[in-house]
């Protein structure tokens, strides 16, 4: 949700270079794919990223403060892949996600590197990964205040960066992204948290800043409106608690760590993220690491949920969006900016779709029911090439097509068809599969119809034909 003031005061986002690694990408644009291995574990990650702008009426050129970040075989090394979120805040948010997605995977993969006989130095991130995350995200912070180009003053970033290590994965939080884990449990898949959010809801966090300084209260407290004391805060009801300074209305933070944020880390908004580090089991499917225009109003077990019902990491991307979009909407008259990365693991002996291991009667429980078809609001963002890691022989190739300089909207939408549903099944499938491509032929050229209107226009037709076939 970020500051209080970053809602009305942001600029256009300029955008930097991707993070460095093995294979990076950041940035925005059409659902992406890849795919590569984890040969110490015998695992294979596919994945797919998508970030959408989010809707300010107020502002409509503004662009996403969301960065994001994959960067394979990092460090050089056949086993360890990156995968970041950060979320941007304030009115030099953008410029601050993209410095950290670009400070972070330098600063991780140098840590140790000064030590060791004859300056040979040492990987940590190899050795300790959470080690290493504790000390390159404090560094990202201390350089942000430092680099002249970045005004973090009153602007900042949240980061949430999870790292596959053979067959572990470490997953580091600063704010209130969030990354969750699909395990197979009793028959199900449930979420398993990577993350916990920081913010003034949790009593320790709460408590910590009250003890630097700050303030904790929502706007409507800050205004009078209720009673300054109270910290009945409900989730998802009103404005949510704030990290004020004692004799200021700044930073206003919905958060209570961050990178970045100068005059809120003399309150306590700090830098140090908290890491959990969890053994990769045949029972993790996926897991995915999301800004909070995902979670503001989807649960973990939602997200998951959506997840495992499609094959297409590029398709559950696209109907996570779309849900959290529409949403959005529904409670208020915008949308936050959101950024989504999914990552199926998958055994590399049977690199089928998620789950799919557990299609055959396994005494794990019933199959992973997956679906086609069209999610309920089809997600509109600018085409842009994609540049996935070139030289990784097993990754795939991106989805999206055209450059960044095309002016027209591209649909990003799930295949009507799934090629795990024509095995073994009777003909009246195939007949309802073929009924499925035509419908969402007919939506998919709706939307691309509607996509030339303006925004007001287009939600005016969509209540009308919501009246008409309710």
């Amino acid at each position: 949700m970020g500051c209080a003031q970053g809602k009305c005061c942001v600029p256009r986002r300029q955008r930097g270079r991707g993070g460095g690694g093995g294979g990076a990408v950041g940035g925005r644009g059409g659902a992406t794919l890849g795919r590569v291995a984890v040969p110490g574990a015998g695992l294979v990650l596919e994945y797919a990223t998508l970030a959408v702008a989010g809707l300010y009426p107020d502002s409509p050129g503004r662009e996403s403060q969301d960065a994001h970040l994959v960067a394979t075989r990092f460090a050089g090394h056949p086993d360890l892949h990156l995968f970041a979120v950060f979320d941007g805040h304030g009115a030099c948010g953008a410029a601050c996600a993209g410095f950290a997605r670009d400070a972070l995977p330098r600063l991780l993969a140098g840590v140790g590197m000064g030590e060791g006989e004859e300056g040979g130095g040492r990987m940590v991130v190899v050795e300790d990964p959470a080690a290493a995350f504790r000390e390159a995200l404090p560094a990202a912070n201390a350089e942000m205040h430092a680099a002249d180009e970045v005004d973090d003053s009153m602007s900042g970033t949240t980061a949430v960066a999870a790292l596959v290590a053979g067959g572990a994965l470490h997953v580091a939080n600063v704010g209130d992204s969030r990354a969750v884990a699909g395990v197979w449990r009793e028959g199900r898949v449930a979420a398993e948290e990577l993350s916990w959010d920081q913010t003034p809801f949790r009593a320790d966090e709460r408590a910590r800043v009250k003890a630097c300084g700050a303030r904790v209260m929502s706007v409507e407290q800050v205004e009078g409106v209720r009673d300054p004391e109270a910290e009945g805060w409900v989730a998802d009801e009103g404005d949510p608690p704030r990290v004020w300074a004692r004799d200021g209305l700044y930073p206003g933070t919905a958060f209570t760590r961050s990178l970045g944020d100068q005059a809120a880390e003399a309150v306590g908004v700090i830098a140090e993220p908290e890491v959990k580090s969890v053994e990769i089991t045949p029972a993790h499917l996926f897991f995915v690491v999301a800004s909070d225009g995902v979670f503001e109003f989807l649960s973990s077990q939602d997200v998951v949920d959506m997840v495992a019902a499609y094959e297409d990491p590029r398709e559950a991307c696209s109907a996570i969006a779309a849900e959290s979009y529409k949403l959005w909407l529904e409670h208020e008259n915008r949308t936050d900016d959101i950024t989504i990365i999914i990552v199926h693991i998958r055994d590399s002996e049977n690199p089928g779709p998620a789950g799919s291991q557990k299609m055959n009667g396994s005494s794990l429980g019933a199959p992973i029911a997956l679906r086609t078809g069209q999610p309920e609001l089809p997600v509109y963002v600018p085409s842009e090439a994609s540049h996935l890691n070139r030289d990784a022989a097993t990754e795939m190739p991106s989805s999206s097509s055209g450059s960044p300089t095309e002016q027209h909207l591209s649909c990003v939408a799930p295949s009507p068809t799934h090629p795990l549903l024509g095995v073994g099944r009777t003909s009246e499938t195939a007949k309802l599969i073929e009924s499925e491509r035509a419908g969402a032929v007919a939506v998919r050229w709706l939307w691309c119809w509607l996509c030339r209107v303006s925004v007001m226009h287009r939600w005016q037709i969509l209540s009308v034909l919501l009246l008409v076939f309710s």
